[in-house]
This record gives structure tokens, C-alpha cells and sequence, in this order.
């Protein structure tokens, strides 16, 4: 009986030296806030069903926990392109991405800790390459900047969103083209706008000019209009009104006389006191 207890004893004692050497051998791994953990199991491979979230965790010897930052991450990249028409452009482009929380174990499984090599700016190279060689350099100094943005944020977010990447936005932040190139360029649109200004000020004085003309067409129309409504009686009329109103003047004296000629208008003779 004694022999019985002392072997279960040793067997308990033996497995409880077993837990305290894993234990004290674990590795305890604290995941930050920000961050998500993959966890590799020696025995049993990737855990891909569970992501582990920021806390204390306790990790036998054996396996290996993975620490992904999951924040809004920077790749910047300054890159020489090829446009439309061969000539080469610098450019300097920055990507602003994120892991998605719940395909970190996959991102782990396809490209590893590496991703931002592996993945990240490849795509963003080749993504930036195909779109401005769409382009002209003209084009890409003065009016296609927002486009050529546009097209490159529209190709890498469906690449990157198959690669468990949430891509947030595409910044171009310089195009720099050769300096020839540049002078030519800044030399063609100032003579736009000179011709444009130019346009604009013949247009101005065509329509002045056209504004001028029909104020005189309509001031020789009135007076044609007033001169055929003006008859003998209605100009005899107006000038009786008119004595009319010098008699009644305090300070002058008046004299009226009969016009010469049948219906002539009154002779006005007058003077102050």
C-alpha cells in the first residue's frame, strides 16, 4: 500500500515538474493596443482561425507568436517612370495602408512579416508605372496631377484589398520633370494665356464696338420716328406754350409779334428790365 501512494505520488510529482518547467520556460508575449498576434503551433501549424488581440498571453516554448502592427503605416517611394512618349519623370509617391484586423493570419501565411517589401511596394511601383505612362508630361505638369492620383489610388486598392491590405489613400507628393522638358512646357502655357488674354480683349472691343452701334442705330431710329410725328399745328402749339410762359416771367418784358407766312410760328422779342 505505502509502495502504491509513493508511486502515485512520484507520478503527480513528476508531472507537476513537467507543468513548472513549461511554465517557467513559456514565453509570455504582450500584445500592445494597435497591434494583433498570429500564433504558429509547432505541432499543429498556423493558428488561422484566431487573432490575438492586445493583452497578456502565455505561449508554450514550443510555439511562436507573431506580432503585426495593425496602425496606419507610410511607405514612401521615389521612383524614375516612363511617359506616353518615352521621356523619363520623377516621382515621388507615398502609400498609406493598413493590414485588415481579421486577415492578419493569412498575411502572415501569403507574405510574412516582410509584407512591405514583399507586397506593399512592388505594387505601388508597378501600379504608379502603368498609369503615367498613360500620360504626357505636359499633361502631367498642368492639368492631369489629380487623375493620375485617382487612377492609381482606384488599380492598388482592388490589388491590395485581395491581399488583405486596406489601402487608405495615394499621395502624389512631387512629378519632376526633366528641365527642358519644364521650360518648354511653362513656356507653351504662357503663350496660352497671352493668346487668351489677348482673345479676350478683341472680344471685348468687338463687343463694344457692336454695343456703340446699336445705341446709335436706335438714337437715329428716334429721331427719324420724332421728326415724321412732328406736323406744323403740333410745332405752332409748342410755341404758344412757350410765349405763354416768358409773359409770365416777373422780370422780363416780353414782346410778341405774329410769324411772317400763314400758320408761322410767333416772333419773340424780349428783353430784361
Amino acid at each position: 500500500m505505502d509502495q502504491k501512494k509513493l508511486m502515485t505520488w512520484g507520478i503527480l510529482g513528476f508531472f507537476l515538474f513537467i507543468v513548472l518547467i513549461m511554465v517557467s520556460s513559456a514565453t509570455f508575449v504582450t500584445i500592445e493596443s494597435g497591434e494583433r498576434g498570429v500564433l504558429f503551433r509547432r505541432f499543429s501549424g498556423l493558428e488561422k482561425e484566431i487573432v490575438f488581440a492586445p493583452g497578456f498571453h502565455m505561449v508554450a516554448p514550443w510555439n511562436t507568436m507573431y506580432v503585426y502592427e495593425v496602425r496606419e503605416a507610410q511607405l514612401e517611394e521615389e521612383m524614375e517612370v516612363l511617359s506616353s512618349n518615352g521621356l523619363n519623370i520623377s516621382v515621388d509617391v507615398t502609400a498609406r495602408i493598413r493590414p485588415n484586423y481579421g486577415d492578419v493570419p493569412s498575411l502572415h501565411e501569403t507574405f510574412g512579416p516582410e509584407y512591405m517589401e514583399r507586397l506593399i511596394r512592388p505594387e505601388v511601383r508597378s501600379s504608379v508605372r502603368q498609369v503615367i505612362g498613360k500620360f504626357t508630361p505636359e499633361e502631367l505638369y498642368s492639368t492631369k496631377r489629380d487623375e493620375v492620383q485617382t487612377l492609381i489610388t482606384e488599380e492598388l486598392t482592388n490589388t491590395l484589398a485581395r491581399n488583405y491590405i486596406d489601402l487608405r489613400a495615394i499621395l502624389i507628393r512631387d512629378i519632376e520633370l526633366p528641365d527642358k522638358v519644364r521650360m518648354a512646357i511653362e513656356e507653351k502655357l504662357e503663350a496660352e494665356q497671352g493668346s487668351l488674354k489677348y482673345e479676350y480683349i478683341l472680344t471685348r472691343e468687338k463687343q463694344e464696338a457692336e454695343r456703340r452701334l446699336i445705341e446709335a442705330q436706335a438714337k437715329a431710329d428716334a429721331n427719324r420716328i420724332l421728326a415724321a410725328s412732328l406736323s406744323d399745328n403740333i410745332l405752332q402749339d409748342k410755341g404758344i406754350e412757350a410765349t405763354l410762359e416768358l409773359a409770365k416771367s416777373p422780370n422780363s418784358k416780353v414782346v410778341v409779334v405774329g410769324g411772317t407766312g400763314n400758320g408761322g410760328l410767333p416772333l419773340i422779342l424780349g428783353g430784361g428790365n
